[in-house]
């Protein structure tokens, strides 16, 4: 029998990889909860920045788009620049992992060793299980990142980072102000305002940029499902050629490519209902009572202070390998990095024969895409293609 494929991690990503390694006849066991981080770690009532056609799985088979799952759930169809529920993505990617996964088994895998045929899996279900390959599908998994003024107080209950709430509700009535200019901060903010918290925004920047509204043709710039520009395109498009440019370019454009902003649609639900503080960065943060009080530093180095019930950082997620900490230390050892990425080869392995990664982590060696849902429609068949010809 065929040695087994263990994908680690059940959401677009480890979901669109384990569909296209069964299409090509592997023996594939896929752990984890289906979608499970986008109901434990969105808020509720969120809008995907992406538009519908952008908002996919990949399958080996048609008809496993976003626009199938409304159709055979007969919920409205959703198409062009309609905006997409979480709520909604969520159950198309559990319907999707029942009719092109099956089979998805809900545990953790505590810990990935590395043995002289493959590997070995310990499971939250008490299971040793072996693979002949891993793939590492495991999303933002540990990857949440706080500025270090604000670190410090994440233990306390005073701070905490966007993707801790996923019920806006219960700071009902709270004072809290939102760090982050990003799409996670500008639409954090106006779902706490809407749920009726006292809200403020505090970006560095010293202006929120917003994406452009849909406009009727003739468009001078190619779609692309990132956007539309010739250099989204070129990053969308050309993903493969990527990993080609120098490490230190890769990057710089893995990190800044993309800046932070928020969808067209946030402009209205901010404007006059979230005041914003603009061009400040946190320096120092003191407890006074129950308070915290921030220290704010402007774009001239003037600084002046701000009082909050709470702060909630949507300051994005930076990936460290070795916050991986299912992969045991002798694996991470041995990967071989590019920043705190893994190093991949052209069909996603890793330095370490038989160990993959995709999604986030995959960013510096393919560019931005590697960020959004829509990135699956690469990796997947290609991460496939590799495993089948290797093992």
């Amino acid at each position: 029998m065929a040695k087994t494929v263990a994908v680690i991690g059940a959401g677009p990503y480890g979901l669109s990889t384990a569909a296209h390694l069964r299409g090509r006849g592997l023996h594939v066991r896929i752990f984890g909860s289906p979608m499970a981080s986008w109901v434990e770690n969105m808020p509720a009532g969120m809008l995907l920045k992406s538009p519908p056609a952008a908002s996919v799985l990949s399958a080996p088979e048609a008809g496993f788009t976003l626009s199938g799952y409304c159709r055979d759930a007969g919920e409205p169809l959703l198409d062009g620049d309609d905006r997409v529920p979480v709520e909604t993505f969520v159950r198309y990617g559990r319907w999707f992992a029942e009719h092109a996964v099956s089979a998805v088994e809900n545990v953790r895998v505590l810990r990935v060793d590395r043995r002289s045929d493959g590997y070995l899996l310990e499971l939250s279900s008490g299971e040793e299980a072996t693979a002949g390959a891993v793939v590492v599908a495991s999303g933002t998994h540990n990857f949440a990142y706080v500025p270090r003024p604000l670190a410090s107080w994440m233990g306390e209950g005073l701070v905490s980072h966007s993707s801790h709430h996923a019920d806006p509700a219960k700071f009902a009535g709270q004072d809290v102000v939102v760090v982050g200019a990003g799409q996670s901060g500008q639409e954090g903010a106006a779902l706490l305002h809407e749920a009726g918290a006292r809200v403020r925004l505090l970006v560095r920047a010293p202006h929120l940029v917003f994406g452009r509204a849909p406009s009727p043709p003739p468009h001078w710039r190619p779609a692309s499902p990132l956007g539309r520009s010739w250099g989204l395109y070129a990053l969308a498009r050309h993903a493969a050629a990527f990993r080609l440019l120098p490490a230190v370019a890769r990057l710089h454009l893995a990190r800044r490519a993309i800046g932070p902003f928020g969808a067209w649609w946030l402009q209205q639900r901010l404007e006059r209902a979230v005041p914003v503080f603009l061009g400040q960065r946190v320096t120092h943060v003191r407890q006074d009572g129950r308070s915290l009080v921030l220290t704010l530093r402007d774009t001239n180095d003037e600084t002046r202070t701000l009082a909050t019930g709470h702060v909630v950082a949507a300051t994005g997620y930076r990936v460290r390998v070795d916050a991986l900490d299912f992969l045991a230390p002798q694996l991470r050892a041995g990967l071989a990095r590019v920043g705190g990425f893994p190093a991949l080869d052209a069909g996603f392995q890793s330095s370490v024969p038989g160990l993959y990664f995709t999604g986030i982590k995959a960013t510096a060696t393919f560019g931005p895409l590697m960020r959004f849902t829509c990135g699956t429609r690469f990796a997947a068949p290609r991460l496939a293609a590799a495993v089948a010809a290797r093992h």
